[in-house]
């Protein structure tokens, strides 16, 4: 392949983009799997113990709860904190939260494996830091600061005596006649809810491989999401992996938890071995502690933290605010376009310099990687907005260790699990212990994800209405289904920095909810024209990059190879979360709650 110049900034040849290209189909083709999203295995039945929470407090007996509430949200990540924040700011405290882990946290309480980071800036991404002083320990945080941040809101607004943890919502239906929704859990709860606030998140079903054998395996097994520290000894802190001295340990996957979790299996003393399909692109992380004085310097101004948010939301989509406040990974090299006096239309630009940054990712594995044919594996070929990039400065050193051995699979991945091992190509590799570091369930139908049925008017389940794909208004509100606000990206948007459209999604939350109670509304919902005009918006968004994600290599943005035009309700794609705010705020702002319909109890309902 020829090869890119260093430091220059002319645009690529035809023959060096045409050559680039060619590798990238070739690479994506070999991947195509024809089961798409639904070539992963659940954790149940057998696997059931994949999912289990090694957390859970071993006392867990408490009376049923019957009861009568406003709002009843589910799940205490991020999500349902804000939410709850959102409510007690516009004076609704009757609330009651559920969530199927011992503690506050979300993604956060279920991911604790050695190493575990943000990729996205503390400053931003940890919400509310002037309501709670809290300053950042460094620019990227570790994943127990994180969990203490959310642990920390959710004391200040006292919520941990109306939360029930160690829980399950198995359904939840809606009471014409009551005009409210009933929530019944795993352990015989009965919650009648006025309104629900789905805060489930999108990471936190534990995804396994779609390979058989699993469950033959004899060794030692466990999902990196559900960490077992008693087998390797050390602790999320950092303590040293101190019991797999000598032991063979199959790594399964090469996204973000094999990213942080390599660099402490190699130092370990174990021998590793990592499964990869598909490499990921891996930059520089260039993490920094935080000065005191400096973050004091910008800290002081009230409003800092949404301007930092908005203003690497417009950097991150293009926009030139004038300034980079953020200038990590996601934002240089966009922001650096703005200097340029090319008269090529940004678009054009952007897509030549992220060609250059996948490039300098490559080279950088060169630069590092001592043995040739490991370094080559290692290098991602697909363009950077197929999937999304990764920064840290300890993976790959680690395969310079001779104790850390890329197993490639060319893109086939692994053939069976074996009562010894894995195998790939023909070849057992005989392992003490394997640890699947395969994710979580991201595109699956919204109910199965939640584990949860739920039931609107007259009967129709979420998954009926949704079997061709979402149908919402705002992404939050759909038809059939009063008084159920969704926080999802589906049909609205999304962001490396996920707080900041949880916060948003907040934000409107309450407000919808408040307004219907000033007015005595007994139900909210969109209109049938209002929802098919929201879905109709976001498809036109959508089609946009319809072809740009056919042609990516298989992962969770594209639905693992499988998009299509059919399917675009169902994809990632959609609006900045920057612009998904200003329309939602200009809405809010003119009051009149246009494309909403509310029913006064008497039979009738008013559109507004």
């Amino acid at each position: 392949m020829p090869a890119l110049r260093t430091g220059t900034t002319a645009p690529l040849s035809a023959d060096i983009k045409e050559s680039i290209e060619t590798k990238i189909i070739t690479e994506r083709e070999k991947r195509i799997n024809k089961k798409g999203i639904h070539q992963f295995r659940e954790a149940t039945g057998e696997l059931v113990r994949f999912a289990a929470d090694p957390w859970a407090k071993a006392d867990s007996t408490r009376p049923e709860v019957d009861e009568e509430v406003d709002v009843l949200i589910i799940g205490c990540g991020f999500g349902g904190v804000l939410a709850a924040k959102q409510l007690h700011d516009a004076g609704v405290h009757s609330i009651r939260m559920v969530d199927k882990a011992s503690d506050f946290g979300g993604v956060w309480y279920w991911n604790r494996y050695p190493g575990l980071y943000c990729d996205t800036e503390a400053y931003i991404y940890l919400p509310l830091l002037e309501e709670t002083g809290h300053v950042p320990s460094a620019k990227y945080v570790p994943g127990y600061e994180i969990q203490s941040h959310i642990r920390n809101i959710a004391e200040m607004e006292n919520l941990r005596p109306r939360t029930l943890f160690q829980t399950e919502l198995n359904r939840i239906t809606w009471s014409q006649g009551s005009g409210r929704w009933v929530g019944n859990t795993d352990r015989g709860d009965s919650i009648r809810a006025r309104f629900v606030v789905s805060a489930i998140g999108i990471l936190h079903k534990v995804h396994l491989p779609g390979i058989p054998g699993i469950e033959n395996f004899k060794g030692h097994s466990f999902h990196s999401s559900r960490w077992d520290y008693q087998y390797t000894g050390g602790n999320r802190d950092g303590t040293p992996l101190d019991r797999l001295q000598g032991k063979r340990v199959g790594l399964v996957g090469t996204g973000a938890s094999t990213i942080q979790a390599l660099p402490h299996l190699a130092a370990s003393g174990a021998e590793v071995f990592v499964f990869q399909r598909t490499p990921s692109s891996v930059d520089r992380r260039d993490n920094a502690k935080t000065d005191p004085a400096w973050f004091s310097s910008f800290a002081s101004k009230p409003g800092w933290q949404y301007d930092r948010i908005n203003n690497f939301d417009a950097v991150f989509n293009g926009s030139n605010p004038g300034l980079d406040m953020v200038n990590d990974g996601w934002t240089h090299h966009i922001f650096a376009l703005h200097g340029s006096e090319a008269t090529e239309p940004f678009e054009s630009r952007l897509e030549e310099v992220e060609f250059r940054k996948m490039e300098e990712v490559r080279r950088r594995v060169d630069s590092i990687v001592q043995d040739p044919k490991t370094a080559e594996g290692l290098k991602a070929w697909y363009k950077r907005g197929c999937k999304r990039p990764l920064f840290n400065d300890e993976y790959l050193p680690a395969f310079n260790k001779p104790n850390v051995h890329l197993v490639d699979t060319d893109g086939k991945g692994i053939e069976r699990v074996s009562e010894q091992g894995l195998v790939t190509a023909e070849v057992e590799h005989k392992l003490d212990c394997i640890i699947y570091a395969t994710g979580f369930d991201w595109g699956n139908d919204y109910s199965q994800r939640a584990n949860m049925t739920v039931t609107g008017r007259d009967g129709i389940t979420l998954t009926e209405k949704w079997a061709a794909g979402p149908s919402t208004f705002h992404g939050m509100l759909s038809r059939d289904f009063p008084n159920l606000l969704l926080f999802t990206h589906l049909q609205s948007s999304t962001s490396p920095n996920y707080t900041h459209l949880l916060h948003e999604r907040a934000k409107h939350a309450a407000y919808i909810v408040t307004k219907c109670m000033q007015r005595g509304a007994k139900t909210v919902e969109p209109t049938q024209e209002a929802e098919d005009s929201w879905v109709k918006k976001l498809e036109d968004i959508a089609i946009k990059y319809l072809d740009f994600f056919r042609q990516c290599t298989p992962g969770y943005l594209n639905q693992e190879g499988q998009i299509s035009a059919t399917n675009l309700r169902s994809a990632s794609v959609g609006m900045s979360t920057g612009d998904w705010a200003i329309l939602t705020a200009q809405w809010r702002a003119e009051g009149n709650l246009g494309g909403l319909e509310f029913d006064r109890g008497q039979g009738k309902a008013t559109r507004i």
